[in-house]
């Protein structure tokens, strides 16, 4: 098979479980009966097919086969029924730091992981400066590893596997690795491997570092493809099917909330055009936020406020409102208000709607919902990103040469 290229063909892996393994005779008598095996089917007749210089996604929710797929591509499980094939060297991102002798220095370590990643000893010694600045550990690097934290054993695993001369990369949730700025470090060896040919399989929960990477990706539901396409359908897809799988007790008893009391928000929700309770919109849609407030005897009419934050926490926008501007009252009162937007200015994405209500000065907190709404916001036309771009294109007039 060519190098850097991936035939998955009609793949599937069981396992067999036992709810309580015998290790004795004794055991094998007491456990009869109740440790008969159970098979658990982790992939289904997986067929993909990845070409030399491509970078592909697998995508979807825990325990939908990605991690088991790419244990297959990499040779460290096999197929229980199927095809597997693969064409050159392959370097593996699975567990970084596997393979590590907690006794070893981190230099021994390089060379015991290098050699099983296939490296031969010169190879490993005509990289290794390279492999311990990339991995930022000139100062521990002849220390053991047990004195390491989790993060620099993780960082030295991926500066090994990332210098490794491969033709396939196979990487499973890498960019947890380190801080930020090793984050952005470990994106650019990775697309430098990218330029340079070499082939991609990324597994991550991260769509954003998914869409960056990858232009196409496949889309796992309980062990079989879903979808196999452009990385934007695929993740757009991924989206619907977590929103229509929300359980609204499940949302409730996650719903984190705080404050003295004294006004509190009674219920939330978001229409749609027509009025309709909805937790999906179509960028550009009209999109209304209706909130029921109430407050205790002798309370002023106090302050609503919003913040919309991404899955990421980032927060996207902020608003405010004193409700004693809409009408509110002293006094005893429940009153459901409503916040208005003709056209929804966000792209794509889900998000978080967090609301609190405070005193007029907005230093008393009375009430705080942590994630009152979620709901998930698809693309219209071209739209990417977060926000929605409005405006039109003209072609300048051209100004008079002298």
């Amino acid at each position: 098979m060519p190098d850097g290229e991936i035939s998955v063909e009609n793949a599937s892996r069981r396992f067999r479980v036992r709810a309580q393994e015998a290790r004795t005779l004794k055991d094998l008598f007491v456990l009869r009966g109740r440790s008969e095996p159970i098979d658990i089917w982790a992939l289904r007749d997986v067929s993909v097919t990845v070409r030399r210089g491509d970078a592909v996604g697998l995508i979807g929710r825990n325990g939908s086969g990605k991690t088991t797929l790419l244990r297959l591509v990499a040779g460290i499980i096999k197929p229980t029924s199927g095809r597997v094939r693969t064409g050159g060297r392959i370097g593996s991102l699975l567990e970084l730091g596997a393979g590590f002798h907690p006794d070893f220095t981190g230099r021994e370590n390089v060379f015991l992981n290098g050699a099983i990643q296939g490296l031969r000893r010169a190879e490993i010694r005509e990289r290794f400066d390279e492999i311990v600045a990339f991995a930022e550990l000139e100062h521990a690097i002849d220390r053991q590893v047990r004195t390491y934290s989790s993060g620099m054993t993780m960082r030295l695993g991926f500066a090994i596997a990332a210098f490794l001369e491969a033709d396939i990369l196979l990487l499973d949730e890498v960019f947890a690795v380190g801080d930020e700025a090793f984050q952005r470090k470990c994106f650019g060896r990775i697309f430098q491997f990218k330029q340079a040919g070499g082939t991609i399989v990324f597994v991550s929960h991260d769509a954003a570092a998914v869409e960056r990477l990858c232009e196409r990706s496949v889309l796992l539901e309980s062990g079989r493809v879903s979808f196999d396409g452009p990385t934007r359908e695929a993740v757009s897809r991924y989206r619907r099917a977590l929103a229509d799988e929300i359980d609204p007790a499940e949302r409730g008893a996650g719903l984190r909330e705080w404050g003295s009391g004294e006004a509190t928000i009674v219920a939330a929700s978001l229409l749609g055009g027509e009025g309709e309770e909805r937790l999906q919109f179509l960028s550009g849609e009209a999109f209304v936020l209706r909130v029921r407030a109430a407050a205790a005897r002798g309370v002023a009419p106090p302050r609503l406020q919003l913040e919309l934050r991404d899955d990421a926490a980032t927060l996207v926008a902020g608003e405010s409102v004193e409700l004693g501007t809409l009408g509110w009252t002293d006094g005893p009162h429940e009153q459901t208000v409503r916040f208005e937007i003709g056209s929804l200015p966000l792209a794509e994405g889900r998000f978080h709607l967090r609301l609190g209500l405070t005193d007029e000065s907005g230093e008393r907190l009375y009430h705080w919902l942590d994630d009152a709404l979620v709901f998930i916001v698809y693309p219209g036309d071209d739209e990417r990103g977060v926000v929605r771009f409005e405006g039109s294109w003209m072609i300048e007039a051209k100004t008079p040469t002298p």
